[in-house]
């Protein structure tokens, strides 16, 4: 095994361990779940959810895209060595 796939196996998984946090931060999709958890469902904290949400959201399909490209990279390492 050489460096450089050592290199992308740590980036690989460190970008794994990233898209499962990122998605497990995200809110469920389902409706009324506020006041079983107790939490307050005012106008400011809707909107402060969404763009929290928004955000997590890039952040997934960013992290996702990171961890397809680096498997390509490391198959196409393996593959020409």
């Amino acid at each position: 095994m050489g460096a450089l796939e050592i290199v992308f196996g740590v980036i690989l998984i460190l970008v794994a361990i990233a898209v499962i946090a990122v998605v497990l931060l995200q809110d469920g999709k389902q409706q009324g779940m506020g006041a079983i958890t107790g939490a307050a469902e005012t106008f400011l904290s809707k909107n402060q959810a969404r763009t929290v949400d928004a955000f997590l959201s890039k952040w997934t399909k960013f992290f996702a895209l990171g961890f397809f490209l680096i498997v390509i990279i490391i198959n196409m390492i393996l593959y020409f060595t």
